[in-house]
């Protein structure tokens, strides 16, 4: 059976009381912090930084924090992420001017690294540093902003990432970020993926006057996996 995490992505949380949201969503049975940042240079919004992240370090949070930079170039700003508490950094190729040399500065500075592939971006791309590679993101919807449809294309290009994966022999995770909900998820996880970010699916969904909505929203993405032919 396979393993699935699901990672709430923090843009569409309340930035009022986003500490008390991560809280919120991570004592619900969240198991990642995603956390998209984006330069409105590389993609077409502005969000957050280095120091949100460290922020919610102080604040306590101890879960994995996925930190998905959408900024280009990105090497100038990796080392800043991995002081405020990244555990993951996954950054776009085309954002590169060298790809393996960005997955080793990540390595250098002690986190997890990723690529992650635009719904039009090759996984060809990866092809020579699968073996500086922990995390494979594919994009399933175009970055820049939350609350967008899911690409029915991206599951092919899910598969495909699969057995990519599977072939190579390492240990890489396959994650799926945009449009992801109670009623794809499933279809989603037998294409191939394996942790899911949600953004407007689990806080968007949310009634804030019930203190156990995020668990009902978990609990429903959680049911839908269960049933997934992996």
């Amino acid at each position: 059976m396979a393993e699935f995490k699901i990672a709430p992505s923090i843009l569409s949380a309340d930035f009022a009381r986003l500490g008390e949201e991560v809280d919120n969503v991570l004592a619900s049975g969240a198991d990642i912090v995603h956390f998209d940042v984006m330069d409105n240079h590389y993609v077409p919004n502005l969000t957050i930084g280095p120091l949100v992240c460290d922020a919610l370090r102080k604040h306590g949070v101890t879960h994995e924090i996925d930190v998905h930079l959408m900024v280009k170039p990105v090497d100038r700003i990796i080392p800043d992420f991995a002081k405020a508490g990244a555990s993951f950094i996954t950054f776009h190729p085309e954002a590169s001017e060298h790809i393996d040399r960005s997955l080793q500065l990540i390595k250098n500075e002690g986190c997890k690294t990723g690529l992650v592939f635009n719904p039009a971006t090759p996984l060809s791309l990866a092809d020579h540093v699968l073996d500086k590679v922990d995390r494979i993101l594919l994009m399933s919807v175009n970055p820049g902003f939350g609350g967008q449809s899911f690409i029915p294309h991206t599951l092919d290009k899910l598969q495909e990432a699969r057995k990519m994966i599977d072939a190579s022999g390492y240990d890489i995770d396959l994650e799926v970020d945009g449009g992801v909900n109670i009623k794809n998820i499933r279809e989603v996880a037998e294409a191939g993926a394996r942790t899911f970010v949600a953004g407007s699916a689990v806080f968007g969904a949310a009634n804030t006057s019930d203190p156990h909505h995020y668990e009902t929203v978990i609990a429903a993405l959680r049911a839908e996996l269960a049933k997934a032919n992996v």
